[in-house]
């Protein structure tokens, strides 16, 4: 049995399109970033830590892998999570306008073989974004719940002319690393 720890309707359309049964299940984990902790070494543990908490209340279970993910965008080495406050988006917004970023995402299964974790990097250049832009943007409610404060499946396409990886991996879940991983631990158990 496969358990999504997330709440993420992203990721729940995601596996859905892509074919996979699945329940879901999210315990609520701190999303503190470390002293010194780098982007890549950050979205692991906190995927690796969604999947071991919701892992703990149901191990019992036979046959039992809990699929954690964690994305975050990264520009000029400043982690950017979900924006607290309309301002917090704002600025977000401000630094990624007219730039290249990086959205990763680490992702981690968790079974009674142990655990098995992965990270995909996607780089997006963004189009330059005017204030009124931000502030129509803002007022959408669109960007309240994203890493970055943007998602590339909605109203913020329009300033992405380029991608450079895993398109899957910009929405919060890249699929083919995640079936990769599945066919692995399958493989193994």
């Amino acid at each position: 049995m496969l358990v999504l720890a997330s709440s993420s309707p992203r990721r729940r359309e995601l596996l859905t399109q892509a074919g996979f049964q699945f329940q879901v299940q999210s315990q609520s984990i701190s999303e503190d970033v470390l002293p010194n902790e780098d982007p890549l070494a950050y979205t692991t543990r906190l995927a690796r830590e969604k999947a071991q908490a919701v892992f703990e209340t149901r191990a019992t279970e036979p046959g039992l892998i809990v699929l954690g993910a964690d994305t975050t965008v990264v520009v000029e080495g400043e982690i950017l999570g979900k924006p607290t406050d309309a301002a917090d988006a704002a600025r977000m917004l401000r630094l990624l306008s007219g730039r290249t970023h990086q959205v990763i995402t680490g992702v981690a299964l968790v079974s009674r073989s142990g655990v098995t974790s992965a990270v995909e990097t996607t780089e997006v250049t963004m189009l330059p974004i005017s204030e009124e832009e931000i502030a129509t943007y803002i007022a959408t409610g669109e960007p309240m719940d994203k890493a970055g404060a943007y998602g590339i499946q909605g109203y913020a396409a329009r300033w992405i002319p380029r991608i450079s990886g895993c398109y899957f991996n910009v929405v919060g879940l890249p699929i083919a690393l995640v079936s990769t991983l599945l066919a692995k631990s399958k493989a193994g158990s």
